[in-house]
């Protein structure tokens, strides 16, 4: 890995964390070429600590080690993305991260999805919205649209034209997100149960 330390008089370069699986940024470092080359050989993120003015592996005190899982330089050889595996909390206030952000999943469009259906169900009126209205119906209904919509993907799954196959797969991805929240559940819950099962 090419990387220009010399950009600043002081030979350090930015490291910017992030959570290899949440793709969250965690924090934002600094890195000489000693901290690298040690990051590398312990597979335990070490920055250069300005205050200390010396090497300083995170969680040499609190315990809350950053687990390397890989690094990637940027188009000027001269910033760091570090993916990491976090033990603990990332800042030294307790926090996840130094944004005073918790570190979770966000599953994009996805999660913006979610949050719809949650106000639908608690604020709608279900002879204005459809997706108050299934949940009027109650889990029978909503498991049954789950069916169906299944049904016709696999349906269209068995054909060629990929573009109903995509528009009966949206049909049932959206009628499960529903089902999930009746049952209580989301797609972090999900999400939990698949990391169970990982090998």
């Amino acid at each position: 890995m090419k990387v220009n330390f010399n950009k600043n008089p002081d030979g350090l370069i930015p490291a910017i964390i992030q959570d290899a699986i949440t793709k969250n940024v965690l924090m934002l470092g600094y890195m000489n070429e000693a901290a690298l080359i040690k990051t590398q050989e312990t597979k335990k993120v070490t920055f250069f600590s300005r205050s200390k003015q010396r090497l300083w592996t995170k969680g040499e005190e609190s315990g809350n080690f950053l687990n390397l899982v890989n690094i990637k330089n940027d188009c000027d050889n001269d910033t760091l993305l570090v993916s990491v595996n976090p033990e603990g909390p990332t800042c030294h206030t307790g926090s996840d991260t130094c944004w005073n952000k918790e570190n979770v999943s966000n599953f994009g469009f996805l999660s913006y999805l979610e949050d719809v259906i949650e106000q639908r169900r608690t604020s709608s009126d279900g002879s204005k919205s459809y997706v108050a209205s299934l949940f009027e119906k109650g889990i029978n209904k909503i498991a049954q649209k789950v069916g169906e919509e299944a049904v016709e993907t696999v349906i269209e799954a068995k054909d060629d034209n990929d573009e109903l196959f995509l528009y009966e797969s949206a049909d049932l991805l959206f009628h499960y997100l529903i089902l999930l929240q009746a049952k209580g559940f989301t797609l972090k819950d999900i999400e939990a149960e698949l990391k169970k099962r990982h090998k």
